[in-house]
């Protein structure tokens, strides 16, 4: 992962490791560790393992509100100049077979988009 999107990641974690007091379902957000380069020998023992290329970065696997889990792809946002972060062809599989298997699927750019598609996940707004 690179390091705009690992501080993202981190943030995204330490809000929701403090909200966990109040909102418990956090306490089963994990992260799946897919990105990143790796010594060949290391990509090899954890392709075996079934580690899979595209598979969203964080997962809640907690049922809402007709669908069976909440899971995001994190991307860096725009940071002084740079452009925003890419889903590759691998992810964009990824996301849209989760979502025809009944998961909620978000592409969020920085921590503070994932911190509202959880919380809109968890508690959504009423619509009047």
């Amino acid at each position: 992962m690179k390091d705009h999107e690992h501080k993202e990641q981190v943030a995204l974690f330490t809000w929701a490791n403090i909200q966990a007091k109040s909102l418990p379902e956090l306490e089963l957000l994990f992260a799946i560790p897919n990105g990143g380069h790796r010594h060949p020998l290391t990509a090899k023992k954890l392709k075996a393992e079934g580690v899979k290329s595209g598979v969203p970065d964080i997962c809640l696997p907690i049922a809402k509100n007709g669908f069976h889990g909440l899971w995001i792809e994190l991307k860096r946002p725009n940071i002084k100049g740079e452009p925003k972060g890419k889903v590759s062809d691998n992810q964009t599989w990824w996301i849209e077979a989760l979502k025809l298997a009944g998961s909620q699927v978000h592409v969020c750019f920085g921590w503070g988009e994932a911190q509202k598609a959880i919380l809109n996940y968890l508690n959504p707004p009423i619509i009047k």
